[in-house]
């Protein structure tokens, strides 16, 4: 069988390309007369099992060492030879269902980048939270600066924020109003030879200073736990000598989304469901979304069992962790034609954190494009009708879903939670650990196959396979799609690629 990339050569992936979505005639005498059976929920459920998505798993984390080479370590990050991997994996298991499904690609470029060593050292100590922003730039020669450490006035935001003894320092910096890389390329402009962002609640802080800007410079984010003693001697007065490092690179790649579409079914009323094929640099990113990923491909490689009576369209995004690129890309790429077919998306990140609850976006249809809350709602009565609980989560933009519902798709999903915080009474709900995060190696190296709970996972993966079926059967009584216009809250959500917070 031929690879993915040796059918879709890298200087082929440099160019964008939109899918172009075939025409199926179903209705076609020529086509053969189906003996499948109409796929139910229980049927499809039937074949998820934890013993399947391990297996998994453990391949996935096998092809994220085809990283190791360039970052040190296993990762799927985009530009990698184990995000490459990925697309390799998640085509080659389609293209063996080439009769059931359309299999299109979407190519597009993104900036990426890759932090080799960093350090910081404010006064005499080196705070424990710092680390350097993604896509950040190297210190000048990729050396160590040395300067006094600069309180800068109000966000950063604006050239008069900064005081004229910037020049030649670090700046410190409040993290807010606007994006990290508008506060790096204001350092730069002000004469900074490094930034530090700090954090403007509790815990740590880590971001993108997203599109490269020549006047960017080397820029950390650090607590703002770790930030209050130097605050405070610099208003005191005080000097406060410091030195920066960091060695890194910044470039543009290719990448590609992955979308295979059921060929039988009703074309123009499809039910869609995506996850991310990438992981953030620092690891190989099993769990986010490497649970994402697989369960889409279990179930794709299981529907094909089944006749379907509306059209499944599962989608693979790439670039997500970059600030959801790839979903960005795919929906402005959808002419209205397209874009009204696609009756509702969902979306499925992160589905078996270790110290997990079982947490439902809160899309309601005041606030979201109608037909949002009633998907909501068949999760909530999943859950119920097994005796589980439940747990709702903001609907605030935070991953793929957010260029759906921006341009009138429904829309929803489910999660188990990432660098928040477990409470006592979600102890009482689901077990795990109060005030530990629900995936304590979130966006980290030890995201791999020992980091999920199976047990979650196949809870999830079950639910994932009955939303596909339920609306693979009937879209009776979900409400119709008639615009495009956006019924979502106007709010310009961070976690987009200008604006992405990790």
């Amino acid at each position: 069988m031929k690879s993915f990339l040796s059918l879709i050569s890298l200087s082929t992936l440099a160019a964008s390309s939109a899918i172009q979505h075939p025409l199926h005639d179903v209705s076609d005498p020529q086509a053969p007369i189906s003996t499948k059976a109409l796929v139910s929920s229980r049927a499809l459920q039937d074949h998820i099992t934890a013993e399947n998505l391990l297996k998994r798993a453990k391949h996935l984390y096998e092809i994220a060492k085809l990283g190791t080479e360039q970052y040190g370590h296993p990762t799927r990050v985009i530009g990698s030879g184990g995000h490459i991997g990925t697309l390799e994996y998640i085509y080659e298991t389609l293209s063996e269902f080439s009769d059931y499904y359309y299999i299109s690609n979407q190519t597009f470029s993104a900036v990426v980048g890759d932090v080799f060593e960093s350090r910081l050292n404010l006064g005499d100590k080196s705070p424990a939270s710092a680390r350097p922003m993604s896509l950040t730039p190297p210190t000048k020669n990729r050396d160590v600066v040395y300067g006094p450490l600069v309180l800068v006035a109000n966000q950063g935001c604006d050239a008069s924020d900064y005081p004229s003894s910037t020049s030649g320092s670090i700046a410190l910096i409040l993290r807010g109003v606007c994006s990290f890389g508008a506060k790096s390329e204001a350092a730069g402009k002000a004469g900074a030879i490094a930034a530090v962002v700090y954090n403007n609640w509790p815990g740590s802080l880590s971001g993108t200073l997203e599109k490269p800007s020549k006047y960017h410079v080397a820029t950390f984010g650090i607590s703002n736990e770790d930030a209050q003693p130097y605050l405070k001697d610099l208003k005191d007065g005080k000097t406060i000598h410091s030195s920066a490092y960091i060695d890194s690179v910044v470039e543009d790649v290719a990448t590609v989304n992955i979308v295979a579409q059921t060929k039988g079914g009703d074309q123009d009323n499809c039910v869609m469901l995506g996850g991310h094929s990438d992981s953030v640099g620092e690891g190989p990113g099993i769990n986010d979304d490497g649970t994402g990923t697989l369960t889409l491909l279990e179930i794709a490689s299981h529907l094909v069992n089944y006749d379907v009576q509306n059209c499944v369209r599962f989608a693979w995004w790439a670039g997500e962790e970059e600030g959801l690129l790839g979903s960005d890309y795919y929906v402005s790429q959808l002419s209205e034609e397209e874009n009204l077919k696609i009756r509702l998306f969902m979306d499925y990140d992160m589905l078996a954190s270790p110290n997990y609850a079982y947490q439902v976006y809160d899309a309601r249809n005041a606030i979201n494009p109608v037909g949002s809350q009633e998907l909501r709602d068949l999760y909530t009565d999943f859950y119920t009708s097994h005796g589980l609980n439940y747990t709702y989560i903001p609907f605030d933009g935070r991953s793929d879903y957010d260029a759906f519902i921006k341009n009138g798709i429904p829309g929803g999903g489910i999660a188990t939670g990432a660098e928040g915080i477990k409470t006592p009474k979600e102890v009482e709900m689901f077990g795990g650990v109060a005030g530990d995060w629900y995936d304590p190696c979130y966006h980290q190296l030890c995201d791999d196959v020992s980091n999920v709970a199976l047990d979650a996972w196949e809870v999830n993966a079950k639910l994932v396979s009955h939303s596909v079926a339920a609306y693979a059967i009937s879209f009776d009584g979900f409400p119709k799609r008639t615009s495009i216009k956006n019924n979502a809250v106007g709010e310009d959500y961070l976690y987009h690629g200008p604006k992405l917070i990790v």
